[in-house]
């Protein structure tokens, strides 16, 4: 398999983390997504996969992008611990707590967004309430000066708070029981980047707990974005 991807993007941490713990060897082409206006817009990256975002995996003879869909195929091809679990009810509920994240909380820091901050804050803001936020953004921003920071401080304390009695609820010594499944492999890259947008995680005990119980697994830390090919110099570990 080859990852095309980026050492920052949470989607393609999910993506390493997977093949990690699945103990599949794999390369990495790198994007660097701010270099040169973004390689990820370049015609050549752009037949790799039309929505010029990563992660993209070429595997099996086909391309694969969005991280979950990536995911759920190397759990369904390799061997290895599943990812998802065989138990129905755990299997809806990893996949509720993916799908929170990676729908629910992750779109708002994606680098299109944060460029999207600059001359173009209405339409922003207009992309997003089409995209289901209307009723609450309009309540809580009644303009749109604002940064981006703070927004994403304001998404995220709306969102973990949903997030953490899920947890609570689902969760042993991982997110859904005792076994790591895609839902940790979401998890992890979230935690991450609040904690870079100065969230107080800590007053989320479920997800601290379990951020850093993930933290000490080696398919987690060989696969953190401190360690990557492309991972400059003065952020490496």
């Amino acid at each position: 398999p080859v990852l095309h991807g980026y050492f920052r993007s949470s989607c393609s941490w999910r993506v390493r983390i997977a093949f990690a713990l699945k103990g599949v060897d794999y390369d990495q082409a790198p994007v660097n997504l701010i270099k040169d206006g973004g390689q990820q817009l370049t015609q050549q990256y752009k037949a790799i996969n039309p929505m010029q975002q990563v992660p993209a995996v070429e595997i099996d003879g086909i391309t694969l992008s969005q991280s979950l869909a990536v995911i759920q195929y190397i759990d369904e091809t390799r061997p290895g611990p599943r990812l998802l679990p065989a138990d129905p009810k755990k299997r809806a509920q990893v996949r509720m707590i993916s799908d929170l994240i990676a729908s629910g909380i992750q779109p708002l820091q994606n680098l299109y967004v944060i460029q999207k901050m600059g001359a173009e804050k209405m339409q922003w803001s207009q992309h997003f309430i089409d995209r289901g936020f209307q009723g609450w953004w309009k309540f809580i921003f009644p303009s749109i000066t604002y940064r981006l920071d703070f927004l994403y401080n304001i998404h995220v304390y709306l969102s973990l708070p949903a997030l953490e009695p899920i947890l609570k609820q689902t969760a042993g010594k991982y997110c859904v029981g005792d076994e790591i499944s895609m839902a940790d492999i979401c998890l992890v890259p979230q935690v991450y980047n609040a904690e870079r947008f100065k969230v107080d995680v800590g007053q989320y005990p479920t997800i601290k707990r379990l951020n850093q119980a993930l933290l000490e697994i080696e398919a987690f830390k060989v696969s953190h974005p401190s360690r990557q090919p492309d991972t400059p110099a003065d952020l490496r570990a």
